[in-house]
């Protein structure tokens, strides 16, 4: 199953076993870096590597039995797939003893890695998710427009329309205009064309819910459209591309992307920002793990950053779900806490279960100066 969207990671995150563990497998299989033979020299060290500290671990034998299993049939699947395997990278997720199996294709490579823990490592999925926003290219002319819905590198057509710019009968059945009459019928088909255009745009982004617009017209077209944009679509524009009806869809698609990754940049830069504003002001934002995570415990957290690849162990409360540093005891509950491997993944997932938005920023960022790890605030109490 191909990784599409955040409901995708959510679902596998509820995912808990009380008896087991999960593994939590992740390969890069680009072929625009390696050859299949490295892919599955890859494989068979990374396999290899996992079941020698597996045996080092201190686990009871029912759990050490599910890993063992997991990555049996990790290493199994993997060498029926891979001389076929045509994504970026592949995820694999697997609790034997819960006879719990979630395979993920990804068009992102993650780092090669397994985790054993209590519940599924979604981190480097959320994190390759994050890069992606869905996009809608309209692409118009005086007599036709085009669009199309670009998301995780593929392109598809899901609308067009034509305009018949054809002269019609006169008042008396003649064919043909004078000079001023054939202009303003043309004007006023140049205008029902750019309306209908805008109310078929409008429809698509209801219907797709995109989060940019991006249009290749001319400056006279733009103009016009602007008129007639919805107040939600002129907030979604982010970029003009140079492209016609005509052009193929790897042309426009090509275009578009250079625009998404410039705007990316852009738009990461610019929330570490606001974030840094906001701490010097004394506004709604926490920095740091220990103050983050007190924050994502109580509920105040509106959008979580994270620095990508950043990780810390920590521990959790098995009867709550809160997060801590080091306490070993739940000061909510009482409940003794059991250490996690990640504290950051943790918390991600808790962003996630809370209704947050998490950023994941590419370091080096103005973030490493607070600890690499911060928060937006809904409130602070």
């Amino acid at each position: 199953m191909k990784l599409l969207s955040q409901e995708q990671i959510e679902k596998l995150a509820d995912f808990v076993s009380e008896d087991y563990f999960t593994t939590s497998f992740f390969l890069d299989t680009s072929l625009d870096r390696m050859v299949k033979k490295e892919i599955e020299l890859s494989l068979k060290n990374l396999i290899s590597r996992s079941q020698s500290r597996l045996e080092k671990r201190n686990f009871d034998s029912k759990k050490k039995d599910s890993l063992f299993k997991d990555l049996e049939k990790i290493q199994s699947y993997c060498s029926q797939k891979l001389p076929f395997y045509d994504y970026y990278g592949l995820s694999v997720f697997s609790c034997s003893g819960e006879d719990f199996w979630e395979v993920f294709n990804l068009v992102k490579s993650p780092r090669n890695l397994v985790v054993f823990d209590r519940n599924p490592y979604v981190r480097p999925l959320s994190a390759i998710l994050e890069q992606y926003h869905r996009i809608c290219v309209l692409v118009i002319d005086r007599k036709t427009a085009k669009w199309y819905d670009i998301y995780m590198g593929e392109i598809n057509l899901i609308g067009s329309i034509e305009t018949n710019l054809s002269q019609h009968k006169g008042e008396k059945g003649r064919e043909g205009f004078g000079s001023q009459s054939l202009e303003k019928h043309l004007s006023s088909l140049f205008q029902t064309h750019m309306k209908k255009a805008s109310n078929k745009t409008f429809e698509l982004f209801k219907k797709n819910g995109f989060d940019w617009l991006f249009i290749g017209a001319s400056e006279e077209y733009l103009k016009e459209l602007g008129s007639n944009f919805h107040p939600y679509l002129k907030e979604k524009i982010k970029g003009v591309i140079k492209a016609k009806p005509s052009d193929s869809p790897d042309k426009i698609l090509k275009q578009a992307l250079t625009i998404k990754e410039d705007l990316k940049k852009k738009e990461e830069k610019q929330i570490v920002e606001d974030f840094e504003s906001e701490i010097k002001k004394g506004g709604l934002v926490v920095s740091g793990i220990r103050n983050t995570i007190r924050s994502l415990n109580k509920g105040e957290v509106k959008t979580l950053l994270v620095t990508r690849k950043f990780s810390k162990p920590g521990r959790l409360c098995p009867k709550c779900r809160l997060l801590y540093l080091d306490e070993t005891e739940c000061p909510a509950c009482k409940v003794k806490t059991i250490p996690v491997i990640d504290i950051i993944d943790e918390s991600v997932e808790a962003g996630m279960n809370r209704n947050c938005q998490v950023r994941h920023i590419n370091p080096p960022s103005r973030l490493d100066r607070y600890g690499g790890i911060g928060a937006f605030l809904r409130f602070k109490s």
